[in-house]
């Protein structure tokens, strides 16, 4: 039996120690955990340059692709283990931030562009926060 994504992060926290909440928590030391998280974002977002490297090499496309695959894979367990962190239900919160996208079309259900092509928002828009922090403060 496959065991969800979420499963497995909350397993992998366990194993390292890293904190796991079931509810929102703000830690003591948000500013340390935030800064921490950071550093571990940026040094995978310097991987990019090293892609970019690879590209620019002549590296073969399936190469490329790795390295891409690995380095989103990366990013997206990092953000999901530090969601765990804080207790936030980030598959719930990336639905409301997913209806929001969508909220932004046009009455017609397609994208709405300026003159220099910029998307911009429809008439149904409807900010993320107000649900988020809904989500957050349900008992």
């Amino acid at each position: 039996m496959n065991k969800s994504f979420a499963t497995r992060i909350a397993a992998m926290n366990a194993m390292y120690k890293l904190p796991a909440n079931d509810r929102p928590v703000l830690p003591e030391d948000v500013i340390g955990r935030l800064t921490k998280f950071k550093a571990t974002l940026m040094d995978e977002v310097h991987e990019i340059d090293q892609i970019v490297e690879m590209a620019q090499q002549g590296a073969p496309q399936t190469e490329i692709l790795v390295a891409v695959a690995d380095l989103l894979g990366d990013v997206i367990v990092y953000c999901r283990s530090e969601a765990l962190k804080y207790g936030l239900p980030l598959e719930e919160v990336l639905d409301i931030i997913m209806d929001s996208n969508e909220s932004k079309l046009g009455a017609d259900g397609k994208p709405i562009y300026d003159a220099n092509g910029k998307f911009l928002k429809g008439p149904g828009y409807w900010k993320p926060e107000p649900k988020i922090k809904a989500l957050l403060e349900r008992p």
